[in-house]
């Protein structure tokens, strides 16, 4: 039997830089409000949220992301040549080939490198993050370019009164290179795919084919109550496991960026999860709205832009959403 020889990676990875970009219109709930019955109060009290970035035709998946990775690579110190894979998480991207991670790598200007999408709604960037960390600690990479992005406003039913308030587009990336230390903590991840009705789109792709399809075109629909209860309770375990998983505990933590799906679950979370006061928490959700994969990275790169949170911060980041997918860590903020 012949001898593989083994892979040369870094000990360990971390994450270099963040950038992000959110569309120039900017959409407040009284534009919900004129195609729904409902107000600026309920939409408020129910999701916290009171605006959210909506695309323009020029402002694509691929636009947003190549906006993102330009910030992110420049923030990381490294050339665009340098990138050696880029990931992509989204379920906006229309095209069920090519991937448009491939693309974005040849327009960021990261030549050849590897490139591909994944699909794991909301928990994507988390996903993409464990992958990134995989590569470049195997040595199939130096440096990882992982983006999130969306453009839920293509697949948001205006009449829907549940929906139609949550989503926003925007993109969130950023660049996952060497580190002699660990910086990126072991990933607590995983699915239920019993519970997968609960977030779903309203009709397949498949039932377009003949020009015989729904009224409609698809949207994202959800059973709220069960997803609000199992975004609780079950991924507040999750947290806490990935806590332990890194040898920290809450009182260690200097920043919680949680998925932006609710200002309601992010707040029952922190309680939960009994965060001490001096913990930063991300509620970018109230002026971005729940971007999905993007959410994350869009809530990073706003804390640390901000001053709210700064470089070298311990983070827990968790994402869950459709699947229904999860993926808790502990990272340390670029």
């Amino acid at each position: 039997m012949a001898k593989i020889k083994p892979a040369q990676g870094s000990p360990h990875a971390r994450i270099m830089g963040v950038g992000g970009y959110r569309p120039t219109r900017v959409v407040p709930n009284e534009v919900i409000l004129e195609t729904i019955d409902s107000s600026d109060e309920w939409i408020r009290s129910r999701s916290g949220i009171s605006t959210r970035h909506w695309a323009s035709d020029e402002e694509t998946v691929a636009a947003m992301s190549i906006e993102a990775s330009g910030k992110a690579i420049a923030d990381a110190g490294i050339t665009a040549d340098q990138i050696g894979a880029v990931v992509v998480s989204t379920v906006s991207h229309f095209k069920q080939t090519p991937a448009i991670a491939t693309e974005i790598a040849h327009k960021v200007g990261a030549g050849k490198a590897p490139a591909f999408d994944i699909s794991a709604g909301c928990a994507g960037f988390g996903y993409g993050l464990t992958i990134a960390k995989g590569m470049v600690v195997d040595g199939s990479a130096e440096y990882v370019l992982v983006i999130g992005v969306e453009r839920l406003s293509d697949l948001t039913d205006l009449e829907d009164r549940a929906t139609a308030f949550l989503f926003g587009d925007g993109a969130g990336a950023v660049v996952v290179g060497p580190s002699d230390v660990p910086h990126i903590g072991p990933t607590v991840w995983g699915s239920e795919g019993d519970k997968a009705e609960t977030i779903k789109q309203t009709a397949p792709w498949s039932d377009y084919r003949g020009g015989n399809g729904p009224a409609k075109f698809p949207a994202i629909t959800q059973e709220g109550q069960a997803v609000f209860r199992w975004a609780v309770f079950e991924m507040a375990k999750v947290a806490q496991q990935a806590l332990e998983a890194s040898g920290i505990t809450a009182d260690d933590l200097d920043v919680f960026i949680p998925h932006q799906a609710n200002m309601r679950i992010i707040d029952s979370m922190v309680k939960t999860l009994k965060l001490p006061e001096h913990v930063t928490v991300a509620r970018d959700i109230e002026t971005t709205g729940n971007t999905s994969a993007a959410s994350i990275p869009l809530a990073m790169e706003r804390l640390l832009a901000t001053g709210q949170a700064k470089s070298g911060d311990t983070a827990l980041v968790i994402g869950f959403g459709a699947g229904l997918v999860y993926a808790a860590a502990v990272v340390t903020l670029p």
